[in-house]
């Protein structure tokens, strides 16, 4: 295989791999009630269908992005995607609730294990400029096709092959990335690193994000002001601080080079995903919900329905790597937020009977072309100012900030939601299709509170800042990746 069609392969199976692991953030949603029914869940229980996948992701990201540094993207990579390809089979043949929660936390983990390795495995294989740029297109195009397609395909496959199907399909394809990597990734495993690895700092930060990730999905259930949730919300936010002490005075080998924060970009980056993924995540909770719900369409329909956003994530992402390549990654960032903006503040407009393509869809489309255009630039800024033998690290934080984003949010935002519909139903009745629309509508407006929040982060901390984001070069060498 010549350098070209092994570029070309390694693309290709990080690009499958991104839109696996965010595919199975929300596929299983439309599930649910199936899941339910065989498996008698208790309506409490249920959620945590989805929040073990949460747990999992969020507590064992940064982790996972350090050990494809110590250990080697490729190992990660491949034992990350063995652990998924079993947790999904163990997941489709569960006879239990909680043999399929469990399952899907390790699923969780399988993921958090591979979205950085993708990243650093990009960074790693592709050179800086151009190429690296449309590399990291066509990954966030992908990331964020898996987002949207989770909701149709999940009701697809529930409707037609039975909710087992939404993780058997998983086996085949992470069994296939797997071999396939065996065979494209080069072995970059470094034999003295695992003799310096940083346990104690492991296991504490492993902890603290857990917790921490586990008091914010617990808010669905139990609120925000409830010992379940304020115990492990202050656990975790203690373990991190002990984390930053281990690191800086304990470790003789950290786990974190806390080096790469200096550069006011990196922190830019990190800011502006963390608002990306906290409006963008429970943009496509409450989104659906609104559909279902007063708009009252099953879930296929829903699905079709914001078919949009796949067409506008796709869009962004391939022209913010044009852009990002040419103009710089924090102009392009802001310019994203400024749309994600204004798309979710023209669908908090929306009313229970108004026009679909006028109100859902347009609006859709342009929130959607500004993600795509505002997580490839994040990602390439990141990634850019960083040295290759910490890329794993920074990839890790990277997808920490985007996933603890999203979780917080959707936790704030249906909170907003729920009590905005309670305020407009009298005691006692049960609230109208106007006051279910009110509440989700003020959900998205808040959110788009912090994709603005977002374009002023990418706009001072990034975009007025020379950065190392490489522009055009006619002499690097580059490899279509598009054919």
């Amino acid at each position: 295989m010549d350098e070209s069609a092994r570029k070309r392969a390694i693309l290709i199976l990080c690009c499958v791999a991104q839109f696996m692991t965010i595919l199975d953030v929300s596929v299983v949603n439309v599930a649910l009630p199936s899941i339910a029914e065989d498996l008698h869940f208790s309506p409490t229980g249920l959620e945590w269908v989805v929040n073990a996948y949460t747990l999992g992701f969020g507590g064992f990201l940064l982790l996972g992005g350090r050990a494809a540094d110590i250990l080697g993207r490729r190992t990660m990579f491949m034992a990350g995607m063995t652990l998924f390809a079993l947790a999904s089979l163990v997941g489709g043949l569960s006879t239990s609730s909680g043999m399929l929660i469990a399952a899907r936390g390790a699923q969780g983990i399988g993921a958090a294990v591979v979205a950085p390795a993708t990243l650093s495995i990009l960074s790693a294989t592709f050179v800086s400029g151009a190429e690296r740029n449309r590399a990291m297109g066509a990954w966030g195009a992908m990331g964020g096709v898996g987002g949207v397609a989770g909701g149709i395909a999940g009701g697809l496959i529930t409707q037609y092959l039975g909710w087992e199907w939404t993780l058997f399909i998983n086996v085949p394809i992470a069994i296939a990335c797997a071999t396939v990597a065996a065979r494209v990734l080069e072995h970059d495993e470094r034999p003295e690193a695992r003799r310096n690895f940083d346990a104690l700092g492991a296991v504490v930060i492993t902890a603290g994000l857990t917790s921490l990730t586990y008091g914010i999905v617990s808010t669905h259930e139990h609120g925000w002001t409830s010992a379940q949730t304020l115990i492990p919300m202050i656990g975790g936010v203690l373990l991190i601080a002990a984390f930053v002490a281990i690191e800086k005075f304990v470790a003789t080998r950290p786990l974190v080079d806390f080096s790469i924060f200096r550069s006011r970009p990196v922190i830019g980056s990190n800011i502006v995903v963390f608002m990306l993924g906290a409006g963008a995540f429970a943009m496509w909770f409450l989104l659906s919900l609104y559909l279902q719900h007063v708009r009252l369409y099953d879930p296929v329909q829903a699905g079709l329905s914001m078919f949009p956003g796949a067409l506008g994530v796709v869009a962004g992402s391939l022209l913010a790597a044009r852009l990002t390549t040419r103009i710089g990654g924090g102009w392009v960032m802001t310019a994203g937020m400024t749309l994600v903006a204004a798309g979710s503040l023209w669908i908090s407009r929306a009313s229970p009977d108004g026009s679909l393509v006028l109100e859902i869809m347009l609006p859709l489309f342009v929130l959607t072309v500004g993600i795509g255009l505002s997580f490839v630039p994040t990602t390439i800024v990141a990634m850019a100012e960083v040295k290759p033998q910490q890329a794993g690290l920074a990839s890790g934080v990277l997808n920490t900030s985007r996933q603890f984003g999203g979780t917080l949010s959707i936790a704030i935002l249906i909170t907003l939601a729920a009590s905005h519909t309670a305020a407009l139903t009298p005691p006692g009745q049960q609230p109208t299709l106007a006051a279910l629309s009110a509440g989700y509508m003020r959900g998205l407006a808040v959110g788009a509170a912090f994709a603005a929040a977002g374009a002023i982060a990418g706009f001072l901390l990034v975009a007025r800042e020379r950065t190392k984001t490489p522009v055009l070069s006619r002499a690097a060498p580059s490899a279509d990746i598009h054919s």
